[in-house]
């Protein structure tokens, strides 16, 4: 089992914690995965199960909270998404200058949301060589779940007036994520983590702003990107995802029968995931070599 320790960068003026996870048993500079979730999601929610296969595998792994969310300081549950775009910038800029990274293997990775952050930021990075998403959140405007025209008006209120919504609620709450079962299936992921400190609010306000819509980015991305799709999911609609996937030059898509948005943090749907993320990792940027004894 790789031993992780505490690392911090700092992304405008405030100190974004990590995790670092070393590559395997080497001596060589290493890849390494850039790692982080979407909207209110924190490094202790299940990441490190991710970033501890990654590593065992020979990829260093470092998995950071956003500013304002986990134990990264900022304003509390505020949500841009051009800020949390800052800070992807911030922790491929820390990672690459660690002194046990091969700065031309780099891979960005999220989840959700996290997902189109790791696309957006290894698109305007032409030094990134690789990306991958997993049950990614691309464009809000197509993939977005749509519930009662009272519970989205409310929603829009709530922006209008500079307020907080719950990041998973109902599908008759006002909420970020309220497509049927995703709160039960958020909280098992909570519940399975490391000591979360996720917290149920976010800032409303960005939804007025410019649209989420990362997705856009494919068909010019310049490095591999693999897009893990649950056919199932019903928080990120599987239709644009899988449009944007087919748009992009060098992607590779997987489509995983019968799972849902929060069904990939454990169990078998978790291994499958995995599997094929590390397979992809070894086929477009190489695990590090092995000491030698």
């Amino acid at each position: 089992m790789t031993t992780r320790a505490d690392a911090t960068f700092i992304s405008g003026d405030d100190r974004c914690a990590a995790w670092w996870y070393p590559a395997g048993d080497t001596t060589e500079p290493a890849p390494v995965v850039v790692m982080a979730h979407g909207l209110s999601g924190t490094r202790r929610d299940r990441l490190g199960a991710f970033a501890e296969r990654f590593a065992d595998a020979g990829f260093a792994a470092l998995v950071f909270d956003h500013r304002g969310f986990g134990d990264s300081e900022g304003e509390s549950d505020l949500f841009v998404p051009a800020r949390q775009l800052q800070d992807w910038r911030a922790a491929i800029a820390y990672a690459r200058a660690r002194p046990e990274v091969d700065a031309l293997r780099v891979v960005t990775f999220g989840s959700s949301m996290g997902g189109g952050n790791a696309l957006a930021a290894a698109a305007e990075d032409t030094r990134i060589a690789a990306a991958i998403s997993q049950v990614p959140f691309l464009d809000i405007l197509s993939q977005a779940y749509r519930g009662p025209l009272s519970v989205r008006l409310r929603t829009l209120l709530t922006a209008a007036r500079g307020g907080y919504l719950p990041a998973v609620g109902q599908p008759d709450q006002p909420a970020f994520i309220n497509a049927p079962d995703s709160e039960r299936g958020w909280r098992h992921v909570v519940a399975i983590g490391e000591d979360s400190r996720w917290r149920n609010r976010v800032s409303a306000r960005w939804l007025l702003g410019r649209p989420f819509r990362p997705a856009r980015a494919a068909r010019t991305l310049h490095c591999p990107w693999l897009v893990c799709v649950g056919e199932q999911d019903r928080v990120a609609a599987p239709g644009p995802a899988i449009r944007a996937a087919r748009r992009a030059p060098h992607a590779e898509l997987h489509l995983y029968p019968g799972v849902d948005h929060f069904d990939i943090y454990d169990g078998p749907e978790h291994e499958a995931f995995v599997t094929d993320q590390i397979a992809f990792l070894h086929r477009h940027v190489g695990a590090a070599q092995p000491a030698r004894r």
